[in-house]
């Protein structure tokens, strides 16, 4: 053989599940999802599994939501906008296609800067005190 010219050999590697749970896939589509109104210019959408859910949340600018903190892990993905996060003592700024990890009991808000933002976050475990908030909890359309 020539250099450069040796393949590496690839293995396929069967995984399984540790439990067996019968799995039900879902799919959703956003624009299909029910949205609810929060507030002058936020709107929330959610879709809620056993132990995790997600929320898309579209704000307008200027909207502050408040710093605080709760015990669920929370993973947010900025979807469109700027955004200022607090979080402890510092701030940074946020901008499309950024992720920020906020652990149990981390004190974080934030406000929206000069445009329409969405934001995407991840809970878990689900919270329970955003369900009775709920026009529909299940992320059916309206």
């Amino acid at each position: 053989m020539e250099v450069g010219t040796e393949r590496a050999e690839s293995k396929i590697i069967n995984m399984k599940s540790t439990t067996q749970i019968p799995v039900v896939p879902n799919q959703w589509n956003w624009a299909e999802v029910a949205s609810e109104n929060l507030g002058e210019g936020i709107e929330r959408q959610m879709i809620i599994g056993e132990k995790l859910m997600v929320c898309r949340l579209t704000m307008s600018p200027h909207v502050v939501t408040p710093a605080h903190d709760h015990s669920h892990e929370q993973i947010t993905l900025v979807e469109r906008g700027r955004v200022r996060f607090i979080i402890g003592d510092d701030d940074l700024i946020a901008k499309e296609g950024d992720i920020l990890f906020f652990p149990s009991g981390c004190w974080h808000g934030a406000t929206m800067l000069d445009e329409e933002v969405v934001l995407i976050d991840i809970f878990t475990p689900i919270r329970e005190d955003f369900l009775g908030q709920a026009n529909s909890g299940n992320g059916s359309s309206s």
